[in-house]
């Protein structure tokens, strides 16, 4: 019998597993493979962990088929939503700089400074280009370790139920639904030339949630970076 902590681990849900979780069953072997264990997170997992999103998460699920975009958004709707700090746009600026997440994807930059900010305990994600790639996600840690934050464990939702025991993945087939995903992400992305214009972006937006009821976390203090 599994026993629980008080505090419940957070999980950030990153908007690749929202698509899965809502898509229609597939039956495409490679999709089923990837929603089973999904659905199987959030519907057997939901007591152990606090699933938690973001504004970027929002805002690149409303892209894409608006049935779908719908479907996502409603999803989220009830999900506690971290809030966008400076400190995070600082790391996700780290993280570029330092070749770990690419220039053309800031928002996955800021998924994963968003979470390691807030000291959340995992990112979940089928985002294998950028964030749940083996070598990447090392790179990622270092950044996050040498900017003085406990990074957080970048995994696909098969691997959490698992206790983190993922297996190497080198080139992971492609699937409608994450081709989808990838191209919301890009879409999204798109807009913006810089960090400080998704930043913008993304405050308006928590600005217009609030006066919609929203309720957003706000990070711990920052800790004192590492010197070199």
């Amino acid at each position: 019998m599994l026993h629980y902590a008080a505090e419940k681990p957070k999980v950030y849900l990153e908007t690749t597993v929202v698509s899965y979780l809502v898509a229609r069953p597939s039956n495409d072997v490679t999709v089923s493979d990837r929603q089973q264990p999904t659905r199987q997170l959030w519907e057997e997992y939901s007591d152990a962990f606090e699933f938690v999103t973001s504004e970027i998460v929002l805002g690149e699920a409303e892209r894409g088929d608006p049935r779908e975009a719908e479907r996502r958004s409603g999803m989220l709707d009830n999900l506690t939503e971290l809030r966008l700090s400076p400190e995070a746009t600082a790391l996700a600026h780290k993280l570029i700089d330092a070749g770990a997440v690419p220039l053309q994807s800031l928002s996955d930059a800021q998924h994963i400074a968003i979470a390691v900010v807030h000291n959340v305990e995992y990112l979940v994600s089928w985002n294998y280009k950028h964030i749940v790639n083996e070598t990447k996600r090392q790179h990622i840690k270092d950044v996050c370790l040498v900017a003085g934050y406990q990074p957080t464990t970048l995994c696909t939702p098969e691997a959490l139920m698992e206790e983190i025991q993922m297996k190497e993945h080198l080139e992971p087939q492609t699937d409608p639904i994450l081709e989808e995903c990838y191209r919301m992400k890009a879409e999204f992305s798109a807009q913006f030339n810089s960090i400080e214009e998704l930043y913008n972006y993304l405050k308006a937006r928590e600005k217009e949630g609030e006066a919609q009821g929203r309720v957003y976390i706000d990070p711990p203090p920052p800790p004192a970076e590492r010197r070199k």
